[in-house]
């Protein structure tokens, strides 16, 4: 089933273009992976998709409404403890206060209360039940990551954008990161599949975890294959750019 599609998509920071003239087509339940030198557009084309960035040229289409969550490389941390920062992140995202102002009160403190309730649930698919009174901003760039990608899962997306999800991570955290995604893109008790979106360095990694590869350069998406075609055909004729890139010329 068609979910997504781009039309001549541009974005532009300051008088630099980013991203420029991308069409793409996404379907419900691919598990699509950008690579890519560094600068190359994968983190902005990320946020466009999921609607962070502004576009300059273009459109984004989605088929119908989704529920869409994004884990960044280096994520966030409020000035709060991490059971706080974990509670309050739930509540924010349940929009406790679309009645404002009637009913607003009885709205938020369900919406606490409930956020509250899922917090250990949280905490213990993160690892992080120990640094729970910890202040959130003391916790490693991996931690982050692991509570970002959990808080991410709370919120049951159809649609996961993951910018380089174990960049921070050691090789044991790697193995229990890709197992938690291959786990979430597991199709639920209806059949449904979440599509994942994410961008990484570890070309193991995409191997492992993706269906469809896009290999992003200056901006552009030069090769869009699936990936036992990405990587197991000779692209030297019919994609050269993603070839060098395969033989580590482009970095």
């Amino acid at each position: 089933m068609s979910l997504m599609r781009c039309e001549g998509l541009g974005c532009r920071l300051s008088r630099h273009w980013v991203l420029r003239g991308i069409d793409l087509r996404v379907q419900a339940g691919e598990r699509i992976a950008l690579v890519g030198a560094n600068g190359s557009g994968k983190t902005t084309l990320l946020r466009a998709l999921h609607g962070l960035q502004a576009l300059e040229e273009g459109r984004i289409t989605w088929m119908a409404p989704t529920r869409q969550a994004m884990v960044f490389q280096r994520p966030h941390m409020m000035p709060a403890r991490v059971r706080q920062q974990v509670s309050l992140s739930l509540w924010l995202a349940a929009k406790p206060l679309q009645r404002w102002p009637l009913g607003w009160a009885a709205d938020a403190w369900a919406a606490w209360q409930a956020a509250s309730e899922q917090t250990e649930g949280v905490l213990h698919q993160a690892h992080l039940h120990e640094q729970a009174h910890l202040p959130a901003q003391a916790l490693s760039m991996g931690q982050r990551q692991r509570l970002a990608f959990a808080l991410a899962l709370a919120r049951k997306p159809q649609v996961l954008f993951l910018d380089e999800p174990t960049a921070h991570l050691d090789p044991q955290g790697k193995r229990d990161m890709e197992t938690r995604i291959r786990e979430a893109c597991e199709p639920d008790a209806n059949g449904v599949s979440l599509t994942l979106i994410f961008s990484s360095h570890n070309l193991g990694q995409v191997k492992r975890l993706a269906s469809r590869v896009w290999y992003v350069e200056h901006g552009a998406i030069l090769a869009d294959l699936p990936t036992e075609r990405f990587f197991g055909e000779d692209l030297s004729a019919s994609h050269p750019e993603a070839h060098a890139f395969l033989k580590g010329e482009r970095e």
